[in-house]
């Protein structure tokens, strides 16, 4: 209608300008420029129209373009989410995921069975390796013969360390020396708490019992397990906890009692899950079981005695 409007406008304007009779009825002189202007506003919306149109394809195309490029994303998605499925249910059928209680019974089974027995850990404080260990002790059958080595490996809390550590007024995460040194008091009483079972091992003639205890400087994350030559446990400490603290203010270390309640980042994972490896089961559990038993013996053989450890904390606080 608008087109149509402006073009006999356009029109009228011409012809008044050239007939006489008409442009006298119409009393103009500027129909001329009036024709003009209609005609540029017919153009003008023609092209706007036009642009309009134009945009208006794009616009469909563009979604058109997007609608597809999501739908091939979404495909995307669901094809590597199948895949990493298809990927778990493959190692899960290669390996087994037991319960601290699971690595509790094998322990078991491995000291009744008598023998040589050597028992292997890396982990946080040693405290779910040494408790569990501690009451299966104190039931074994007697056997003289029995000879138990026990060697565990947990992290140097005598030197600075962000996690375990307290989360400070900006939200980052510093040393907490005061806490630090709580674990390792942890640390020096699990290892009292095997040692004494020598002795009362000895006595009731269930066998020899040489326990030690190593630390250096590395993540409190992971936990390792290793029975003999037969068996390897792994997992993770796969739980955060902030909690309110009530060692630390982020001081260094001697300086004042250190209790401000700050909040402390620490790990948990008591009960996390842990893959087995059977040395019977097939040769990749043999070449994991060899390989973690090698990186096992390079920790142990760097790391440093307990003793050793605490003399040097000793100094450096005098």
């Amino acid at each position: 209608m608008t087109k149509a409007l402006l073009l006999v406008i356009f029109l009228i304007g011409l012809i008044a300008q050239f007939v006489k009779p008409v442009g006298d009825a119409l009393e103009g002189k500027a129909y001329l420029g009036g024709a003009l202007l209609s005609l540029v506003g017919y153009v003008l919306y023609a092209e706007v129209q036009r642009l309009n149109t134009a945009h208006e394809v794009q616009r469909e195309e563009t979604g058109a373009l997007h609608a597809v490029a999501r739908s091939l994303e979404e495909e995307l998605q669901r094809l590597s989410e199948a895949v990493r499925h298809l990927d778990e249910g493959r190692l899960l059928g290669a390996r087994e995921l037991v319960t601290p209680d699971d690595l509790k019974a094998e322990f078991e089974k491995a000291l009744e069975a008598g023998g040589d027995v050597r028992l292997s850990a890396m982990g946080f404080t040693g405290e779910t390796f040494a408790r569990p260990l501690e009451r299966i002790l104190e039931s074994i059958p007697e056997n003289p013969q029995r000879t138990l080595r026990i060697r565990v490996l947990v992290p140097d809390f005598t030197q600075s360390i962000e996690v375990p550590g307290l989360v400070g007024a900006d939200g980052k995460v510093t040393d907490a020396p005061a806490f630090r040194m709580s674990l390792a008091r942890q640390i020096e009483s699990h290892e009292a708490l095997l040692k004494r079972q020598a002795v009362r091992m000895r006595h009731k003639r269930q066998g020899d019992l040489d326990v030690q205890f190593r630390a250096m400087h590395m993540s409190p994350s992971l936990k390792l397990y290793l029975i003999n030559d037969d068996q390897v446990f792994e997992g993770i400490y796969d739980k955060i906890e902030l909690r309110q603290g009530e060692h630390d203010s982020g001081s260094p270390a001697g300086e004042g009692d250190e209790r401000s309640g700050g909040q402390i980042l620490d790990l948990l994972g008591y009960d996390s899950l842990l893959t087995r490896w059977r040395w019977d089961e097939d040769q990749r559990s043999r070449d994991v079981i060899a390989r973690r038993q090698r990186l096992f013996d390079m920790f142990w053989d760097v790391a440093h005695e307990l003793s050793e450890i605490s003399a040097r904390s000793g100094a450096r606080a005098s």
